[in-house]
């Protein structure tokens, strides 16, 4: 799998997103073609204390446009079908933020510029799809702190908007590193999104490549750039997040349709173990199994079907993958024919298990009127016989 790892110790906005994703391979004509009808981007290297780092200047105006024109701009613009979808939520994102700090659904985009906003969001979606990366894991924000100067005066840091957008998201911040905004309204919310839509917790695997992007400013006590990088690591279902909760106080039927919901939902396994609480008292354990991206999803889930007070989370265990096929196999009982599906698992090209499909088995067992066990026997023992 490929990750693209971004780093915002050092702040994040949407010029600094948009650099470093094309300081790292992003297509820059991709991103130029899709953002030509609001600006015509220079796209230059600079260098912030010593880091050398892709600088976007959008060239455009300030304006101040509603939700709805920006909207329409995107929707006309020559950006994939699903940049332009994921840049509307971005901007969607803003404009809550924005909403409930003004306590207004009347809001225009002034500090974010507009077109400078549109060029920006747009040109960094754009250019993250087109680096074709399986998941994105992004570093705690680094958010900045003091004040700034903005079109309603004085304002702390972070910004009203920026931290409603961070209030509302998954991503973790770090307060007070260095003087200044650090992180702008829509740097958070490309980051939120980005999260939201392509969000994994692997990180680690072989460096492919590393950038960074480069924000105007160029202040002495830090690089004012945003560090991004893409590795290569073993496939997802190679690791999974545990989730537990002990509970006491409900039913057997109860549980069972716990299970039941939580493999519903995309759990990779789910199962209940009796155990001794505290004080003597018998209860369970339920313990689901669950990709990384899946596993606070999944939690929560927990939390509601069984009313726990909190779930914990094992996370990033490593699983060992036998290689796995599945064939069709055919048998005759009383000169009907049956077909079921036998699961092979091997490694190291030797083939160590086959077992049938239980549903299979007890599909044709009632059929045929004899008893699974026995159907579970002729069906596997003809299957160890195919090479």
């Amino acid at each position: 799998m490929r990750i693209l790892l971004l780093d915002p110790r050092f702040g994040a906005a949407g010029d600094m997103i948009l650099g470093a994703l094309l300081s790292i391979g992003a297509d820059k004509d991709f991103v130029l073609r899709s953002v030509a009808t609001v600006s015509t981007p220079d796209i230059t290297e600079v260098n912030r204390a010593g880091i050398p780092a892709t600088y976007i200047r959008t060239n455009t105006g300030k304006s101040a446009r509603n939700l709805q024109e920006i909207l329409a701009i995107i929707s006309e613009s020559d950006a994939p079908e699903k940049a332009k979808h994921v840049a509307k939520m971005v901007f969607s994102r803003i404009q809550v933020a924005e909403s409930k700090v003004h306590r207004t659904e009347h809001v225009h985009f002034h500090e974010v510029g507009a077109d400078d906003a549109i060029s920006d969001i747009l040109g960094s979606v754009t250019a993250l799809l087109s680096l074709q990366v399986d998941g994105v894991h992004i570093l705690p924000v680094s958010v900045g702190s003091g004040t700034l100067k903005c079109s309603h005066g004085i304002m702390p840091v972070p910004a009203p908007a920026t931290a409603e957008i961070l209030k509302a998201s998954d991503l973790s911040i770090s307060l007070g590193s260095f003087e200044g905004e650090l992180c702008t309204p829509t740097g958070a919310a490309l980051l939120a999104t980005f999260q939201e839509i392509f969000g994994t917790k692997i990180h680690t695997g072989k460096l492919i490549s590393s950038g960074s992007g480069a924000g105007t400013r160029d202040p002495s006590d830090h690089p004012n750039v945003l560090l991004a990088y893409i590795i290569e690591t073993e496939d997802e279902g190679s690791y999974v997040d545990v989730l537990e909760t002990n509970v006491d106080d409900i039913s057997g039927e109860l549980i069972a349709s716990v299970l039941s919901t939580m493999m519903n939902e995309g759990a990779r396994d789910a199962s209940v173990i009796p155990i001794i609480m505290k004080k003597g008292r018998p209860g369970h354990l339920i313990r689901v199994i669950s990709l990384p991206a899946d596993s606070a999803r999944l939690a929560k889930i927990l939390a509601r079907e069984t009313g726990s007070l909190g779930i914990r989370c094992i996370p990033m265990i490593h699983r060992f993958i036998a290689d796995r096929t599945i064939s069709t196999e055919h048998i005759v009982i009383n000169d009907a024919v049956y077909s079921v599906d036998v699961k092979h698992a091997s490694m190291d090209g030797i083939i160590y298990s086959r077992k049938a499909e239980f549903e299979d088995l007890q599909r044709i067992a009632v059929s045929a009127g004899i008893p699974v066990k026995d159907v579970k026997r002729v069906v596997e023992e003809d299957a160890w016989k195919t090479p």
